[in-house]
């Protein structure tokens, strides 16, 4: 939000301030100043632009269209300027860029003025157009002024120049009271007991007249409060130049004179207004009420929308509408050149309506960013009275007929009750009484009912959002100051917050750090992404999209089912700079579309591509493979403490082949390498190896408990046994069918060879395993140990069909 502070300086006394002390002051009660740019009514503020006196004007001796002159610029000295303009003469009076000016012409780049020599003529400045000083359009010839004024006067001073401090303000959602120059000004007044000047509004006229247009208010719940005034023989116009710069300094365009009074009335005092062509309201009647759903209704950006039943709506008598409340105006009904009678409107809007209607339609205007946050009910009238007056003083109309006020049901302020010692509690230290009630005097909150204990503090209804004591208290804390509260030297609180005992953070930090001990990157990829890569993989449908209403491009037109897609556009940006050997990982999220709404949920993507290992003086370059990655997926699942894992092979949407892991049937994690069809999507073109674990399925299921065993103080014992079994038998069901077999000795087993050819029968496979063996009470003797490879050896022939080899 942008505050100009001339504007500012018309409700508050703030003189004594610096723009340092004034933005440190605004910071320190919560209206953080983000910023604050200078604004001038014509860029630069012709600055090096004086007023001068063409004394002597000759023709240039070696060019036809030149002329030598000398100017008086208020110096010792005239200036010799050599100028092109047909219509320059000795006696005029001129603005004269000096040397060392910029200037900003009229749609073009800035330039400098320079000593220059033209045609063997030194020249020292510029006689100038309007164009060139970005003040016109023409270029006919220079301007030639009628004025009384020294010679050397700046020409910001003739122009009547005006520049002007702007601050941005980066309002929190809760302070809908300081969207206004006099809700910043309050803020002020709070801090500096500066009195707020309040604009004047007594000579509004008082008619008993009936009003022109009649009002009836349908839906009291959208819309508790309705004041509107008829205003008749205006005469639409442009707004004077105070106004349209007051407008310009906070980024408004100016439009026309009725229009620019209610954003000025709007940024004044935060009142959204709207002002109707009454020739447009149907049966001199406003109706304020909702249209049935699907209702076309065409706003004042040329745009058709359906209308939600919800959607509340200012109409004529035929139940035309008009303008969407509180958000946006409709296209026939504003006010033009042609307008002769303008109907005013200020109004309370509920603003869960407003914010709800707002979003359906993708509007986000000034009205509705103050009316969804909450306006203030009782200054409707006051600021309508303010518009009317200004309107009919620019435009020259006349305020016809009594002042409809619709408010039945009258919002009152809310009063809390507060407690001094919560008050000393809350903010550390005890502030001196008559101190709090000052700063609550001066933010019009009322104290009455006050007691040793405590008061009743009645809060404006400007005040939306101070219903609790705590709220009480922070009003109290921001004016009083957070910088004039010491610190103890031992910091501590009443409150003992718990903690979960899985912290999703320390864990993805953990993992993260092992990734990147391991040569990994991680990379963060936008969420949004192209609809076609949905449509490229089998087992994501295009219709769980979730997509983008206000798209920013078709390329970024719905969120991502899957981390892939934005890695592999890494791993292409990469490869296309000759870096092919790479280790991506990412921790984000994915959406999808269900029948019961939205759902999303973080997953973990690792991204491996070229070498695991690069080329050195000790061996050869090591490609990446599947053995590599399922190594680094089952360290990350060992550091989940998973007991009992089921792995599956599989072949899917993604993977071309590769393993599933599993917990009690819930999916951790499938990895493999990815369909050439989908890199070449991306133009990758080598294998890439991908993993996907599901980062919350990882979390809920993780065991954190430890569990700490002795070092056996006894000897382990390695047997091995060559197993020739079917083709399709793993490894994980022959170490399945041992730990089932030999539960108290068997502590490890692995496969050590792998051997399939024409030695041995034709669909058939010969693993080596090694088995290790231990017994934590004792040393194993020979018969314990041939009993326990014994029971192997029966379990294997009996479960996997195996025979072994001798």
């Amino acid at each position: 939000m942008k505050i100009s502070l001339n504007w500012l300086k018309e409700y508050i006394d703030i003189n004594d301030f610096t723009t340092e002390e004034l933005e440190e002051m605004l910071t320190q009660t919560g209206l953080e100043v983000e910023g604050i740019e200078k604004f001038e009514t014509i860029e630069g503020g012709l600055e090096g632009v004086v007023v001068g006196e063409v004394l002597t004007c000759e023709k240039h001796p070696d060019a036809d269209k030149l002329k030598i002159t000398t100017v008086d610029i208020g110096e010792e000295e005239p200036s010799t300027i050599v100028c092109g303009a047909p219509n320059v003469a000795a006696g005029q009076k001129v603005l004269v860029a000096t040397v060392g000016t910029t200037l900003y012409p009229e749609g073009g780049e800035p330039f400098k003025i320079k000593k220059a020599k033209i045609r063997g003529q030194e020249s020292f400045g510029m006689i100038c157009a309007e164009d060139e000083l970005g003040i016109g359009h023409s270029h006919d010839g220079i301007m030639i002024l009628e004025t009384e004024l020294p010679n050397g006067t700046p020409a910001s001073e003739y122009l009547n120049i005006k520049s002007d401090q702007v601050i941005e303000i980066g309002l929190t959602p809760n302070r809908s009271d300081a969207t206004s120059h006099i809700g910043v000004a309050r803020d002020i007044h709070a801090v500096t007991g500066n009195a707020v000047k309040w604009p004047e509004t007594s000579e509004f006229p008082i008619s008993s007249e009936e009003a022109p247009i009649n009002v009836v208010v349908e839906n009291k719940e959208a819309c508790p409060r309705y004041a509107g005034i008829t205003i008749k023989n205006v005469k639409v116009g442009s707004s004077p130049d105070w106004l349209q710069n007051s407008l310009l300094a906070i980024g408004l365009t100016p439009k026309n004179n009725v229009v620019d009074v209610t954003n000025f009335v709007l940024h004044e005092m935060g009142q959204p207004l709207h002002a109707f062509d009454a020739s447009v309201i149907a049966g001199n009647e406003v109706r304020v009420k909702t249209l049935p759903s699907n209702t076309a209704f065409t706003t004042l950006d040329d745009v058709e929308r359906k209308l939600h039943e919800n959607d509340l709506m200012i109409c004529n008598g035929n139940d035309e509408g008009m303008c969407i409340a509180g958000v946006f105006g409709g296209k026939k009904s504003g006010v033009s050149e042609s307008t002769d009678t303008v109907f005013l409107e200020s109004a309370y809007f509920n603003p869960n309506y407003i914010r709800s209607t707002s979003q359906r339609h993708l509007l986000k205007t000034d009205a509705s960013f103050r009316f969804e946050r909450g306006t203030d009910p009782n200054i409707c009238v006051y600021a309508l009275k303010r518009a009317a007056l200004l309107i009919s003083e620019l435009t020259g109309g006349k305020i016809t007929g009594k002042t409809i006020d619709i408010y039945e049901t009258p919002i009152i302020p809310v009063q809390i009750d507060v407690k001094y010692k919560n008050i000393d509690r809350l903010i550390g230290i005890k502030i001196d009484r008559n101190r709090i009630k000052e700063i609550l005097n001066r933010l019009e909150i009322k104290v009455s009912d006050e007691t040793e204990t405590g008061f009743t503090a009645t809060v404006p209804t400007y005040r939306v959002d101070v219903t609790r004591e705590a709220d009480v208290i922070e009003e109290i804390v921001r004016i009083y100051g957070l910088n004039n509260i010491p610190l103890n030297e031992t910091l501590s609180a009443d409150f003992l917050s718990s903690f979960d005992e899985k912290d999703p953070g320390k864990i993805y930090t953990t993992t993260a750090h092992y990734l990147a001990s391991l040569g990994f990157h991680e990379i963060m990829s936008n969420s949004l992404t192209k609809p076609q890569y949905a449509e490229s993989v089998e087992d994501l449908k295009s219709e769980e999209d979730v997509v983008i209403l206000n798209k920013l491009s078709e390329d970024l037109g719905v969120m991502r089912q899957t981390l892939l897609f934005g890695g592999l556009e890494a791993i292409a940006r990469n490869q296309n700079r000759k870096q092919q050997n790479l280790k991506l990982f990412e921790l984000g999220k994915t959406y999808k579309k269900t029948e019961k709404g939205y759902s999303e949920g973080y997953k973990l993507a690792l991204f491996v591509t070229g070498d695991s290992k690069e080329e050195n003086w000790q061996g050869k370059a090591v490609q990446s493979d599947f053995h590599w990655l399922f190594g680094k997926v089952m360290t990350i699942l060992e550091k989940f403490n998973f007991n009992t894992i089921t792995k599956e092979r599989i072949s899917d949407g993604i993977l071309a082949d590769g393993l599933s892991i599993s917990v009690n049937n819930k999916l951790l994690v499938k990895f493999g390498i990815v369909k050439n069809e989908l890199t070449s999507i991306n133009e990758v073109k080598i294998p890439v190896w991908y993993a996907e674990f599901d980062w919350d399925m990882m979390l809920k299921l993780k065991d954190n408990s430890l569990k700490y065993d002795e070092i056996s103080r006894f000897p382990e014992v390695r047997r091995d046994l060559s197993l020739v079994i079917d083709k399709n038998i793993s490894f994980d069901d022959l170490a399945a069918t041992a730990y089932k077999a030999e539960r108290k000795h068997l502590k490890n087993i692995n496969v050590f060879d792998v051997y399939e050819g024409d030695k041995i029968e034709e669909g058939k496979k010969a693993y080596a395993l090694s088995f290790i063996l231990e017994n934590k009470d004792k040393t194993l003797t020979d018969k314990m140990i041939d009993q326990s490879m014994n029971r192997l050896i029966k379990a294997f022939e009996e479960e996997n069909g195996a025979y072994i080899r001798k």
